[in-house]
């Protein structure tokens, strides 16, 4: 049965799944990256996933991308153990915007995907995943979704204990001799709030089952690569940071200091390696009714200034730097007429530069200032949801000055037929400017073997979306199904022109139309008892989890399919949790991806057989969670579709990672 049938005979079923923590069932899980006003997970109007708690913990990878991949619709750019981004129905780079604490990360990993995204996520204690678009709050380069991380280093809330209250996390694995520490504390004092953190990471070389090179690529090449490892897939990694907040009963306010320290094998070549720095400030502040029309205002800005060098073996290659800030400001108000909502202005002011030999980027200065109008209208069973969003960006080099005028409007309904029961329907329309690399891009790029070109007169990408999903909180079966389309006006990408330079294929930016469409499905078989209102949180449950999730990409004005696109994919889970004792067996099928781009080699399918088991002590006034989490039992060889270097680099063999993560 081919996946695209599969995939409607399962959202034909009337059942649903819901994101689990291996230890509770938690079906009210507060968003507020998807929504100017907090809502739940089953009262949003786009599908979104939170991971945090024991999930998190158990899902936690050495990048974001591979600590995402495998949640509904989200796959990974999988460039190596050192640099992975999270890709988010088939749309990927700048179409996903990647946020800390609702600030832009301010790194430069959606220029090249050998560009590991500047932060860490051990130390994060939740992470919000919205799919589809989120241009409404957070601007043109979130048409695909938003993924926002959030570390608690600015608190939020008065400190009631005496003693500190904090966590300590140490964990080894196998695959690649990784080894991990990290931790972190809170305390405070009358209105004052303090917060420390830390992280040390490093591994080896990843262990993989064969050869590194795929069947095809030897076939083409007469040579396997590496046998049994991959090469240059090394990592170090150590962060830390300080925090602290003024909070009083209707407000806070708080200044974080971070920092970041990687270095990485780039997996693409063996003897380039990539020296990752950031330092980041943060100021974070609500006040909460300053007027009686207002309820809230919001204040956050983040300031990052990143470099990191790309060597050649001893040899420093090509310095990227980033500097500059990326603020906002929302104004919630209290009912207008049965409305409630936001306003807000939001902006980003970044200096970038490329230095070197194989700098195919000029100097860019960019600057983009947005307004927003965020509003909804609750009807009885009914919420309305509608608002607006203006952008204006400018791209100066010492050349050009290049500046775009973007409008995005969006409006979507949330309805429930019957209790427990939500329908959300969401139409809308967006226009994302290119990017500095899309316009600008003049260069060999050896981290994708490419030589890039840009366009200097590309206009705006133009995008009409449309996103249909069910969900049931309740009952013996839960969960959420949905479906999505998206048409692309002038869709962006980098395409082959059949010309050589400097011994590398040319790659060229173009636009041309482009259609996304697909669905996601997350369905909890409850098989001891069924989830209440009342019975949200379970010591004894025993659940089964089947997901699935497809994507299908082309371009339409050529009929041909969009290069590194995910197949058809699912899993199959038994979840379950004995008072202190939990445990899972998960299977994961992904289906052989032929739909290939020009000069993309087709990727074989696979199956991978996953398990986890934890165990909580409680000692006093801390609780002990030791872990075991074993991945890809059967080493199987498994590549993904997704990836630049799928055909010499695949996912790692047999792995199992130990741990125990202390609260106190």
């Amino acid at each position: 049965m081919k996946a695209p049938y599969l995939f409607t005979l399962l959202l034909a079923t009337p059942v649903f799944g819901q994101t689990q923590d291996l230890k509770t069932t938690q079906l009210e899980e507060m968003v507020v990256t998807a929504s100017a006003t907090e809502k739940t997970l089953f009262d949003l109007v786009q599908p979104a996933t939170v991971l945090k708690g024991d999930e998190l913990t158990l899902k936690q990878a050495g990048t974001l991308g591979e600590t995402l991949n495998g949640l509904p619709g989200v796959s990974s750019t999988a460039f190596g153990p050192g640099a992975s981004r999270p890709i988010i129905r088939g749309l990927g780079d700048d179409r996903v915007r990647i946020l800390q604490n609702g600030t832009s990360v301010l790194d430069v990993s959606n220029v090249s995907p050998d560009h590991a995204v500047a932060s860490d996520p051990s130390g994060l204690e939740t992470v919000e995943v919205v799919r589809g678009p989120a241009t409404l709050l957070y601007g043109p380069n979130a048409v695909g979704g938003v993924v926002n991380m959030i570390d608690g280093r600015i608190p939020e809330e008065k400190f009631e204990n005496t003693l500190p209250k904090g966590y300590f996390d140490t964990r080894y694995g196998t695959v690649d001799d990784m080894k991990s520490v990290s931790g972190g504390v809170n305390w405070g004092t009358g209105p004052f709030v303090f917060h420390l953190d830390a992280f040390h990471r490093e591994a080896g070389n990843t262990e993989i089952p064969g050869h590194a090179w795929s069947n095809r690529l030897r076939d083409e090449q007469g040579d396997g690569g590496a046998f049994g490892y991959l090469p240059n897939s090394f990592s170090d990694s150590e962060g830390a940071a300080a925090g602290m907040s003024y909070v009083w009963d209707k407000g806070f306010v708080g200044l974080s200091y971070s920092g970041v320290d990687s270095l990485y094998g780039t997996v693409a070549e063996e003897d380039v390696t990539i020296d990752l720095r950031q330092r980041r400030w943060d100021l974070r502040g609500a006040i909460k009714e300053p007027t009686d029309w207002i309820k809230e205002i919001n204040f956050k800005a983040g300031y990052s200034d990143y470099d990191h060098t790309e060597f050649e073996g001893p040899e420093p290659g090509t310095l990227f730097q980033i500097q500059g800030y990326n603020a906002r400001t929302e104004v919630k108000h209290e009912k207008i007429g049965g409305l409630e909502g936001a306003v807000g202005i939001e902006r980003q002011d970044t200096e970038f530069s490329a230095l070197g030999e194989e700098a195919f980027l000029p100097t860019v200065d960019n600057v983009t200032n947005s307004v927003f109008v965020f509003e909804e209208l609750p009807l009885d069973k009914l919420t309305l949801q509608f608002g607006a969003r203006y952008d204006h960006q400018t791209n100066e080099t010492s050349d050009v000055d290049l500046s775009f005028d973007a409008f995005s409007t969006s409006g979507g309904i949330v309805y429930n037929p019957v209790e427990d029961y939500a329908v959300a329907l969401s139409v809308g329309y967006s226009q994302r400017p290119p990017t500095y690399v899309e316009l600008l891009a003049d260069g060999p790029h050896v981290a994708t073997g490419t030589f890039e070109i840009g366009d200097a007169g590309l206009g705006t990408e133009g995008s009409v979306s449309v996103d249909l999903s069910v969900r049931k909180k309740t009952g013996r079966v839960t969960g959420s199904a949905g479906v999505f389309y998206y048409r692309f006006k002038d869709y962006i990408s980098l395409q082959p022109t059949g010309g050589q330079e400097d011994g590398l294929p040319v790659f060229a930016y173009q636009a041309t139309g482009a259609d996304f469409y697909g669905g996601e499905l997350e369905t909890n078989f409850h098989l001891l008892d069924p989830i209440t209102e009342e019975n949200q949180k379970q010591d004894r449950r025993l659940d089964l989890i089947l997901r699935a999730d497809y994507v299908h990409a082309e371009d339409r004005d050529h009929g041909e399919p969009l290069p590194r696109i995910a197949p058809f994919r699912t899993s199959l889970a038994l979840d379950g949790h004995w008072e202190d004792i939990g445990a899972r067996l998960e299977g994961q099928w992904v289906a052989h991806q032929d739909r290939t781009a020009e000069g993309e080699l087709p990727t074989d399918g696979y199956f991978l057989v996953n398990a986890g088991l934890t165990y909580d002590l409680p000692v006093g006034g801390t609780k002990s969670t030791f872990f075991l989490k074993g991945t890809n039992l059967f080493s199987q060889e498994a590549r993904e579709s997704t990836s630049f270097l799928k055909d010499i680099a695949p996912m790692a063999g047999r792995g199992v990672v130990a741990g125990v993560r202390t609260e106190f």
